[in-house]
């Protein structure tokens, strides 16, 4: 059965959000979420990333399926997310210092982000062709990006707020991304 490409973004970026839906990137979503600007670097670092790594991995997949040994995959999986972000920082780093600049402390974070690892794994396992992951890697990273933003800005208006004492910090900022991804079972229903 064919899945359309329209499917694929609307269910990987509202329906099955990557933060809210599967609890996969729980970590940078609570720990670089309290300021936009910082979920806005990290949003466009995951998306980056993501897109890279479904490129990689599908192939690497038929490969291991060619010769067998498709229980290596999450060890291979783990072995080329590090080696690209490593790689995608040497490549900033020379060409562009001032995006290097900007991502910075981004970059090594996404090595430990387990969504990019986990939508590396869906993908296959959802049997997308290359193109459909592509587009499902970008969509699901761009989820996670509006995610992130949205409780950056939830994050700093909350600030400014009168929160009772019990639930200042992280309290409030696990009641407000419950209360988000409740708001985003709302689009179960569109794909």
């Amino acid at each position: 059965m064919e899945v359309s490409y329209f499917a694929i973004i609307i269910g990987a970026i509202f329906v099955n959000n990557v933060v809210l839906a599967q609890f996969l990137g729980i970590c940078p979503f609570l720990g670089v979420s309290s300021k936009v600007e910082t979920s806005l670097g990290m949003g466009a670092a995951v998306t980056f990333v993501m897109a890279l790594t479904a490129v990689v991995a599908w192939p690497l997949q038929q490969l291991l399926a060619l010769w067998h040994i498709e229980y290596m995959q999450t060890i291979v999986f783990i072995l080329v997310i590090a080696a690209l972000v490593q790689m995608v920082e040497i490549i900033l780093k020379k060409m562009s210092p001032s995006l290097y600049q900007a991502l910075g402390i981004f970059l090594p974070l996404i090595t430990t982000n387990c969504a990019v690892l986990g939508v590396a794994i869906l993908m296959i396992q959802k049997e997308f062709n290359l193109l459909q992951s592509v587009t499902y890697s970008v969509a699901t990273a761009l989820g996670f990006a509006l995610a992130l933003v949205l409780f950056a800005g939830i994050r700093e208006r909350l600030e400014f707020e009168d929160v009772p004492k019990a639930f200042r910090g992280v309290p409030v900022a696990l009641v407000t991304a419950g209360i988000l991804a409740m708001a985003f079972m709302g689009f179960s229903g569109l794909v």
